[in-house]
């Protein structure tokens, strides 16, 4: 009578066992995968389809820098056989991985050469590069690969056709930016280095790389001395940060102001990363003189 639970004992230590050798920990069978923010929940989906269920741990709409983390997505990111973030950009999620899920954490820096920043150490927006996203994708498909043994070739065909997509993309910038009468933007803060750094553009910044950050006076005096210098006719602003300092340089120089999307996070549930990128380079396209 003492010896019949050592069965059932015995078949959830198999179980065990299995799931910590890369098994599909959801009941639905899909991988668990953690994105810290939505350019790498995009890329994660796109690569993993139906294979994997991913979590955002970044709320739409929400600004990622200063992302705080609940219990509950800790928990996430321990239970995740691949959590993909950007070292130096979140704290709280680099912590996070590093205390409970150090090896399947995937750093998105380690797949490309990052840009400094105009302040110190490097630049997050790397996916403004569509060219470097892809190289990440085809790294992120490595790493689910590795985790899923089973369904490698359809993550490396994922990985392919994502990366051709976004080959095309990069050249619909470069074509349609390659001529255009001006090639300085102003910007309500320098999230933009990526993108000016790939199609030769000049990035003036009201503010650095903190979208939060006040500027102070003789910086919004500087940044309008050179928009009328530049006859710049639009200044740029940001979907999650407030326009009220573009639209009073905009007023004192006589320009319009216009959204300039650095995708950290959607605020339109119908967008996608393509539907953005193409939304900024109509934006840069009219507001650049470009033809």
């Amino acid at each position: 009578m003492m010896r019949r639970p050592l069965v059932p004992l015995l078949v959830l230590a198999v179980l065990a066992a299995l799931a910590g050798c890369g098994g599909r920990a959801n009941p639905d069978g899909r991988l668990p995968v953690v994105a810290a923010f939505y350019p790498l929940q995009f890329v994660s989906e796109r690569i993993g389809g139906d294979l994997v269920r991913v979590v955002n741990l970044t709320k739409p709409g929400a600004e990622p820098h200063d992302v705080e983390l609940s219990p509950r997505q800790v928990a996430r990111i321990s239970d995740a056989k691949v959590a993909v973030h950007l070292r130096g950009f979140q704290p709280a999620v680099d912590d996070a991985i590093e205390q409970n899920a150090r090896k399947q954490g995937f750093d998105v820096s380690s797949a490309v050469t990052m840009l400094p920043s105009s302040e110190h150490g490097t630049d997050p927006h790397v996916w403004l590069d569509p060219t470097r996203l892809a190289a990440i994708g085809d790294r992120l498909a490595e790493r689910l690969a590795a985790a899923d043994p089973a369904h490698a070739a359809v993550y490396t065909s994922r990985a392919a056709t994502l990366h051709q997509q976004l080959t095309q993309l990069d050249g619909e910038f470069s074509a349609k930016l390659a001529t255009c009468s001006r090639r300085e933007l102003v910007t309500s803060h320098t999230a933009f280095h990526y993108l000016t750094d790939r199609y030769h553009l000049t990035q003036i910044g009201i503010t650095g790389i903190d979208p939060e950050a006040e500027p102070a006076p003789r910086r919004i005096a500087e940044v309008a001395a050179d928009a009328r210098r530049l006859g710049t006719t639009t200044i740029f602003f940001e979907t999650l940060v407030s326009p009220k300092v573009a639209d009073t340089i905009a007023r004192e120089v006589g320009a319009t102001t216009a959204v300039l999307d650095p995708l950290e996070g959607l605020t339109d549930p119908d967008a996608d990363y393509f539907s953005v990128m193409r939304a900024n380079l109509a934006a840069l396209t009219t507001a650049l003189g470009c033809t």
